[in-house]
């Protein structure tokens, strides 16, 4: 009996130093990586270092002037446990603060490791005085803010950087990766109190790009300062203007009203004022579009400049009755006699004679409906349906801007093709590229396709030409200058798409300058004014008064 105890006994000991040896071979042996790790874990601390945020500047002639920079701030952060004296702490804290002793008190009057920052955005004098006190377990950190030193005036262009450092909007939603760079990462060892005591590791942040406008800081200026008096004037609801280089599709000015404060975004109740009208929103654009239904008509030979036709006061399509502006006949009439007095029964006449296959092929190759690319975040577009689906009618309305939705940037890169000899070239707003290291990368002019050949884009200048000089457009003219351009008063769609609105009115002006040799195509736009019915009182004369500032700044002579 003693001896089957003892064997029992005896195999329960064996048993139990069999397991405790594959244990221990297991801990050591096999899971010796892991527990080495879940070490490493415990005394290694992983720290990520912000990457300094690109600029972006602006030209005024040779010099540059930030647009977007950052701010160095501080915060304060404590580690309540590390904190000795923490009454003598808070009274020297409030102090530098503007934070009642109290409440600093309150907050640290504990033995935790981590806390909220007690303050943020702190500056470097506000900063300096507190590494002054030497104060254990009171640490300052670095933070970047971004500042936009111009305010208001290139919101849109610019967009707005939120709290946690991601652009939104703008050039700073579009390059927000080139923008921003990469976090750096340092691995320290510490010690059984949490502190460092030694740097593993240190991979350096790699700084974000900097961006070269093509804004002229002037032009853009001035843009800014007429648009918003335009607007006020007019008591318009809004406005924008838009100013493009026809040979590089360079941006020189693009400026809106109302607008918002990119250093303020956090203030905006209506996230809509983010949008950026010239990119952003699509309207009908009216009798401006007339110039594209005659650069059709032409260059598809369906009518000459000289082409006379006898034109009533209505026209009758589809069951729709289209008439005339003034709702009078204007007789017999020549193709440029029809820009001048801005038909609307001569453009019709004009799109029937291209036919819809035909009409179609040209808008699109014009570039509407479809985004024109520009460096922007919020691209807007219109899509336009196959030409098969097309009613007569609305052929006909689109001969006159009607019942086609565009976007600003979208007129004012077809009308560059106009300008510039046929050519229909990519918008852009950045000029160049410097990278962290310094090495730079110039945007070069991207040529999307030839639309019109260069004799239609001459001849309908011309008759651009003729609609400042004897037609609606006077208002436009510059003394000593060939200026090119139309206006157009649009009707506002109502928001079901089921009519327009009675009394409301978009006023439009969009050309060029000079018009043999064009520096600049610009398009004014004023949305729903409430003193002036016609675009001929609004438009017209506000683009005149931006093409005489932009010729003298250009220092271009006087052709007459």
């Amino acid at each position: 009996m003693a001896m089957g105890r003892l064997k029992v006994l005896s195999a329960v000991m064996i048993l139990f130093f069999v397991a405790s040896f594959f244990r221990l071979f297991q801990k050591q042996v096999l899971e010796n990586q892991k527990y080495i790790g879940l070490a490493k874990g415990q005394q290694v601390v992983k720290k990520e270092v912000t990457s300094r945020r690109g600029k972006i500047y602006v030209k005024e002639g040779a010099e540059l002037y930030p647009l977007a920079t950052n701010l160095t701030f501080y915060s304060l952060s404590v580690v309540p446990k590390h904190i000795k004296d923490k009454k003598d702490a808070a009274k020297k804290l409030s102090s530098i603060l503007g934070i009642s002793e109290k409440e600093i008190y309150d907050k640290i009057a504990n033995d935790k490791l981590y806390l909220p920052p007690l303050a943020r955005k702190l500056d470097e004098d506000k900063a300096n005085a507190i590494r002054d006190l030497k104060l254990q377990g009171v640490y300052l950190e670095e933070e970047s803010s971004r500042f936009y030193p111009e305010g208001e005036i290139s919101a849109h262009i610019l967009g707005f950087v939120d709290a946690d450092g991601e652009g939104h909007y703008g050039l700073e939603g579009f390059y927000n990766a080139e923008l921003k760079g990469e976090k750096g990462v340092i691995l320290g060892e510490k010690d059984s109190k949490g502190r460092i005591i030694s740097y593993l590791n240190k991979g350096e942040p790699q700084d974000g790009t900097d961006l070269v406008l093509t804004i002229d800081r002037t032009i853009q200026f001035e843009a800014f300062k007429k648009i918003k008096e335009a607007v006020e004037k007019y008591q318009g609801i809004s406005g924008s203007i838009v100013i493009m280089d026809p040979q590089t599709g360079a941006i020189l000015a693009m400026a809106n009203y109302p607008t918002f404060d990119p250093n303020k975004y956090n203030e905006v109740k209506d996230y809509n004022l983010f949008l950026n009208p010239v990119i952003a929103k699509v309207w009908e654009p009216g009798s401006v579009f007339k110039v594209i239904d005659m650069a059709a008509g032409i260059d598809s030979g369906a009518v000459t400049k000289d082409t006379t036709e006898t034109f009533p006061a209505s026209v009758r399509i589809g069951g729709y009755e289209i008439w005339t502006f003034d709702k009078k006949s204007h007789g017999r009439q020549n193709m440029t006699q029809v820009l001048e007095t801005s038909n609307n029964v001569g453009a019709v006449y004009v799109a029937q004679k291209v036919g819809k296959e035909k009409f179609y092929k040209y808008i699109k190759d014009f570039g509407f409906g479809s985004k024109t690319g520009i460096d922007l975040e919020k691209e807007a577009n219109k899509e336009i349906k196959p030409w098969k689906s097309w009613r007569d009618v609305e052929l006909a309305t689109m001969g006159f801007g009607q019942g086609i939705a565009v976007t600003p940037i979208q007129l004012v890169t077809a009308v560059s093709a106009i300008a510039n000899g046929g050519k229909l070239v990519q918008p852009h707003i950045v000029d160049e590229i410097i990278s962290s290291s310094g090495k730079k990368e110039k945007i070069q002019t991207k040529e999307v396709r030839q639309v019109i050949s260069p004799a239609t884009a001459e001849t309908v200048s011309e008759m651009m030409v003729s609609v400042v000089e004897r037609g609606h457009g006077k208002k436009a003219k510059v003394a000593g200058f060939k200026v090119a351009g139309k206006t157009g008063t649009a009707q506002v769609p109502k928001k079901d798409g089921r009519g327009y609105e009675e009394g409301k009115t978009v006023g439009s002006f969009v050309g060029f300058a000079p018009a043999d040799n064009p520096r600049f195509v610009m398009l004014v736009k004023i949305d729903e004014p409430k003193t002036v019915e016609w675009a001929e009182s609004s438009a017209a004369p506000v683009f005149g008064e931006m093409a005489a500032f932009l010729l003298n700044y250009f220092q271009v002579p006087p052709s007459e």
